[in-house]
């Protein structure tokens, strides 16, 4: 199969279609769009957990896996707890390399106010490369009701902060040099640093205070790809103002320098939300010190679609990331 995520076909028809074991405590559980899942408590509460599987040798790292995990918990309305780490190692990894990706995890905990709960790690000969898998826990209060299903046609579409993010700051990373024949010093600098932007708990637990029905982590696949489950995972249609999503100077040009599509990079610390009144949340996001911005409606058509002026295209099903196809190029060039 192709690297990346699983088609929406594949994972629909041989993952989804194959479960079908249920219990009574199941609130939420997977689907296209779903990235966490909750179980009710006895004492009224529910338990929710997310979880985010990454190979450390690609352009991603122990804190983009961390992050990910995170912020599809957050999506939920739940309280983070604390997160359960597993980690399997080639047999080319040394103790110290184990040391700094525990070290690394150990601070983002001390920075997001989490505990490890456990989790395993194993020197295995089936893996050629780091692969970590980090399964965020919390709790969630019976009188939050978010969810990707209950969009409605109507409500506003609204994007915290700006997309492409991650994508951006690790293109910046990893091709410094190529970026320094055309930009300054301090542009390429100031791309790397949106690796700060990548937790969304503040603007989620704002958003959820604020109105919001339904929030998506926007990451693999981009704002199209966060757009189109959206509308799977609740059944409605969409119509964007591509003018409208907010996103950095610095990622369109480097996008442009390395013919990159910014709408599918990955945008790891962004999230899209559907609300009744989008600018109330807006107001409510700027004014606690983040970034929001309404970009479009809910419809009751089967079409999404993305309006840039007189143009009016239909936005495709998910597509592998551009990160991972541009990082794919450059393999096979070398």
């Amino acid at each position: 199969m192709k690297a990346g995520k699983l088609s929406e076909s594949v994972l629909k028809r041989s993952v989804l279609r194959q479960l079908h074991t249920v219990r009574p405590e199941l609130e939420t559980g997977p689907g296209v769009g779903q990235d966490y899942s909750s179980i009710r408590l006895p004492d009224g509460k529910s338990m929710v957990h997310a979880v985010s599987t990454m190979p450390l040798s690609a352009p991603v790292s122990v804190e983009a896996t961390v992050y990910n995990a995170l912020n599809n918990l957050v999506c939920s309305g739940a309280e983070p707890v604390g997160i359960l780490v597993n980690l399997l190692l080639p047999t080319a990894s040394t103790e110290q390399q184990l040391r700094d990706m525990i070290c690394g995890i150990d601070v983002l905990c001390a920075k997001e106010d989490l505990v490890v709960l456990g989790g395993h790690t194993e020197v295995v000969r089936a893996v050629t490369e780091p692969v970590l898998t980090v399964t965020a826990v919390g709790s969630l209060d019976p009188s939050v009701c978010v969810n990707v299903n209950r969009v409605k046609p109507g409500m506003d579409i609204l994007v915290t902060k700006w997309v492409g993010l991650l994508g951006t700051a690790l293109l910046a990373e990893n091709y410094e040099e190529e970026l320094l024949t055309r930009y300054a010093q301090p542009f390429i600098t100031q791309a790397k640093r949106f690796r700060d932007y990548m937790s969304v708990r503040s603007e989620a637990a704002v958003a959820v205070q604020s109105g919001v029905c339904a929030m998506h982590d926007i990451s693999e696949g981009g704002i199209y790809g966060a757009l189109w489950e959206m509308g799977q995972g609740s059944g409605v249609g969409l119509e964007i103002d591509l003018k409208q999503i907010p996103i950095r100077q610095e990622t369109i040009e480097i996008c442009e320098f390395f013919d990159v599509n910014p709408y599918k990079l990955l945008s790891t610390g962004s999230l899209l939300m559907a609300a009744e009144d989008g600018n109330a949340v807006v107001r409510a996001i700027r004014q606690a010190g983040g970034e929001a911005a309404v970009i479009g409606k809910a419809t009751d058509s089967n079409d999404r679609v993305l309006l840039c002026e007189d143009e009016r295209r239909f936005l495709e099903t998910t597509q592998t990331d551009e990160l991972w196809e541009f990082n794919k190029k450059k393999e096979i060039a070398k």
